[in-house]
C-alpha cells in the first residue's frame, strides 16, 4: 500500500536522524538488508511495534478514514494514531494492576461468538469469509477469534477502569471554553455534512398480553422447575432444556454480571437478584418477559452474576385481536383528551418500551412499518395504530403515535452543533485528564 510504504520510509529516516547518523555509501555487493518490526513506543515494560501501529493504519482506513496524501500529513496522522495506541495501553495496564477491575472471560466470549457470527453472516460461504480475512491480513478464522477476544477484552478493561474510577470521583469534569466549542463546530461542520429529514413522535405501545389462562400455566411450569432444582435437578441442564430465552439457554442461563438497573416493569427481578446469596436459588418473579427462575453464582461490589430459566406464557390469535382493539382504543381517548397521557402509560403502554418524546428520529433510520406509518403524517397529526414485531415474544405489538415536529433536514444551525458537542468536548477533556495523569505514574516513551 501506498501509505504503509510511506511510513516505513519516513520512520526510516526519522530513525536514521534520531541517531545522528549519515546514511554510508554500500560497498557495491553487500549483502541485502531485510527490514524487520522495530519499536515505536514502550508503556511500562510493553512495546508497541511498528506493525501494531500499521495494523491500527489498516483499521483506520477499512472504516473510511483517508490518509492524508503528503508525507508530513502522513507522518502527523501516524503520530496521531500511535498516541492512541499509547493512551489505551496505559489504559489497560491501570486496570490489569487494579484489582478491584474484572472482566467476565464467559462474557468476552458470548461476545466475539455474536460479532463472528454477525461478520460470517456477511458472507454466502466459510470460504469467502476467510478470504475476506486474508485479505484484511488475518490467517483463519481462528486467528481472527483470537485477536477479536483481545480487542473485545481491552475494551471492556478500559471501560470499567473508567467507571470504577467516575463512581469514586476521581474523573472530575472539565469546563469548555466557548473558543473550544467554536473550533469543534467548524470542524465538525465540514464531517457532517448536511443534516438528515427527521421526525419528533410519541408513542403509547400496546402489548399482546397472554390470557389469564396462558399465565397460570406459564407460573405453574415455573413452580414445577423451582421445585425439581431445590429437589437437587442440574440447574444448568435445565436452562438448556426448558429456558425460553434464546439468548441465555444455550450457556446454560448464563446472564454474566448484572448491574442494578431500573428497567419499568423488571424492578422485581432486579431487586430478587441483590438480594439472595450465592448458590441460592430465588422465589419466582414475573416480568413482562415472562416467569424467571434465578440462582446467583457469585457477587462482588456493585453487581452480581446470575443465570435464569425463563418461561414465557403461550399467546394465540385472540390475544392479538384484544391487543389491537387497545391499541384503537388509545387513540380515540388520546384524540379526545378524555384522559392525560402519563395515565394513557400507566393503564397501556409497554413499560420495556421508550415513552415521552422521541426527538429527533432519522427518516432513513426508522424501522419500516413506522417509516409507513410517518411518510404522509403531519406535525401535531396522529398515525392510526400500526404494527410492529416483538421477536423476543414472538407476537406483535401496536404502536400508537403522534408526530410532534417533521424536520426536512439540510444545514445544521450553530446552536444544534453548539449544544451536541458541548457535553462530548467535556468528557474527551475528563478522559484526557485522566489518562494524561496515569501517564505520569507509568513509564512512556515514543520512539516513532
Amino acid at each position: 500500500m501506498r501509505f504503509l510504504a510511506a511510513a516505513l520510509v519516513v520512520a526510516t529516516t526519522l530513525g536514521a536522524s534520531a541517531r545522528g547518523t549519515a546514511q554510508q555509501p554500500q560497498p557495491a555487493q553487500s549483502t541485502p538488508r531485510v527490514a524487520l518490526d522495530s519499536i515505536v513506543a514502550v508503556v511500562g515494560t510493553t512495546p508497541i511495534l511498528l506493525s501494531d501501529l500499521f495494523e491500527a493504519i489498516n483499521q483506520r482506513r477499512a472504516a473510511g478514514v483517508q490518509p492524508p496524501n503528503d508525507s508530513a500529513g502522513q507522518v502527523a496522522f501516524a503520530r496521531e494514531i500511535l498516541s492512541g495506541l499509547v493512551d489505551e495501553e496505559v489504559l489497560v495496564q491501570r486496570a490489569l494492576a487494579d484489582t478491584g477491575v474484572t472482566v467476565d472471560e464467559a462474557d468476552i466470549l458470548n461476545t466475539v461468538e455474536q460479532e463472528m457470527k454477525r461478520q460470517r453472516s456477511r458472507f454466502q460461504t466459510d470460504a469467502e469469509f476467510a478470504a475476506a480475512l486474508r485479505q484484511s491480513g488475518f490467517g483463519p478464522p481462528d486467528e481472527y477469534r483470537r485477536w477479536l477476544g483481545e480487542q473485545v477484552r481491552r475494551g471492556a478493561l478500559q471501560r470499567r477502569l473508567v467507571a470504577k474510577l467516575r463512581q469514586a470521583g476521581k474523573i472530575i469534569p472539565v469546563g469548555v471554553t466557548e473558543a473550544e466549542i467554536a473550533e469543534a463546530v467548524e470542524k465538525e461542520r465540514a464531517n457532517l455534512g448536511r443534516k438528515p429529514p427527521t421526525v419528533t413522535f410519541r408513542q403509547v405501545v400496546v402489548p399482546t398480553q397472554a390470557s389469564a389462562k396462558a399465565l397460570s400455566a406459564a407460573h405453574a411450569k415455573a413452580e414445577s422447575l423451582l421445585k425439581d432444582i431445590r429437589g437437587g435437578a442440574d440447574f444448568e441442564l435445565l436452562a438448556k432444556r426448558e429456558s425460553m430465552d434464546t439468548t441465555t439457554n444455550k450457556n446454560g442461563g448464563d446472564l454474566g454480571w448484572q448491574r442494578r438497573q431500573t428497567i419499568p416493569g423488571y424492578e422485581g427481578l432486579d431487586a430478587l437478584l441483590f438480594t439472595i446469596n450465592p448458590g441460592q436459588v430465588g422465589p419466582i418473579v414475573q416480568t413482562p418477559d415472562g416467569f424467571h427462575v434465578v440462582r446467583v453464582d457469585r457477587v462482588r461490589p456493585g453487581e452480581v452474576k446470575a443465570r435464569q430459566i425463563l418461561i414465557r406464557p403461550a399467546y394465540d390469535s385472540t390475544d392479538i385481536a384484544r391487543a389491537k382493539v387497545r391499541a384503537d382504543s388509545v387513540l380515540v381517548l388520546w384524540k379526545a383528551g378524555q384522559i392525560s397521557l402519563d395515565s394513557l402509560y400507566a393503564r397501556y403502554h409497554d413499560p420495556i418500551e421508550e415513552k415521552g418524546s422521541l426527538q429527533p428520529f432519522p427518516r432513513s433510520e426508522l424501522p419500516p412499518s413506522y417509516s409507513t406509518a410517518f411518510a404522509e403524517a403531519k406535525p401535531n397529526e396522529f398515525v392510526a395504530p400500526f404494527r410492529i414485531e416483538d421477536a423476543a415474544r414472538g407476537v406483535p405489538k401496536f404502536v400508537v403515535a403522534q408526530l410532534l415536529e417533521v424536520d426536512a433536514g439540510g444545514e445544521y444551525t450553530i446552536a444544534e452543533l453548539r449544544d451536541r458537542l458541548r457535553e462530548s468536548l467535556a468528557e474527551a477533556k475528563a478522559i484526557r485528564r485522566l489518562i494524561d495523569t496515569l501517564k505520569k505514574e507509568t513509564y512512556v516513551s515514543v520512539r516513532l
